[in-house]
């Protein structure tokens, strides 16, 4: 009978949380990517029209970033430190770019670089979510690692007798060789 009563909004929206983080994910790093392409390769309308020459600081240096920390963003691989790249890339590109014309980003053109940055600082906290490359890998990996193992393999038995836990979690020998620092 409980399965006929609607989940609560609460609920509802926190088993929609996996699913929103991936796409915001896969949404942010797609556009990152595109802006990135459109810089290097002239795509996409580029930079009003052209490209930006081969190794010239810092453009071409941070549409390479936006390219492939976006892509990597966005399938989801090694997704905390290529958001956390992105998001420093962004940050540099305010700072150095946008601030020097005026205080705040409305003012300057720099919303796109806080809204990227943010964006990006949030996906390296918050990590890629359960459907990516990351995830993936690390269960396929798992699983070859672990498969040698049969499944009933029982767990080994402790060794010498079981002692009491002290104020620390820890057996009273392994408090007592602890030592003791006054607080100050």
């Amino acid at each position: 009978m409980s399965g006929l009563i609607p989940p609560s909004p609460r609920q509802a929206v926190e088993a929609a949380r996996p699913l929103v983080l991936t796409v915001f994910r896969i949404v942010v790093g797609l556009l990152f990517a595109c802006h990135g392409a459109a810089s290097l390769f002239g795509v996409l309308g580029g930079t009003k029209g052209g490209s930006i020459p081969l190794g010239q600081w810092p453009g071409w240096w941070a549409a390479l970033i936006q390219l492939v920390g976006g892509a990597l963003v966005l399938l989801g691989i090694g997704t905390r430190t290529a958001a956390l790249l992105c998001s420093g890339s962004m940050a540099y590109a305010y700072f150095t770019v946008h601030q020097e014309r005026a205080l705040l980003p409305l003012q300057n053109g720099g919303e796109p670089s806080v809204m990227f940055c943010w964006a990006f600082l949030t996906i390296a906290v918050l990590g890629s979510g359960p459907y990516s490359l990351d995830r993936l890998l690390a269960h396929s990996l798992g699983r070859l690692f672990t498969a040698h193992r049969p499944a009933t393999e029982p767990a080994p038995a402790p060794v010498g007798p079981a002692e009491p836990a002290g104020p620390t979690g820890l057996s009273p020998r392994s408090d007592a060789a602890r030592p003791r620092r006054p607080w100050r």
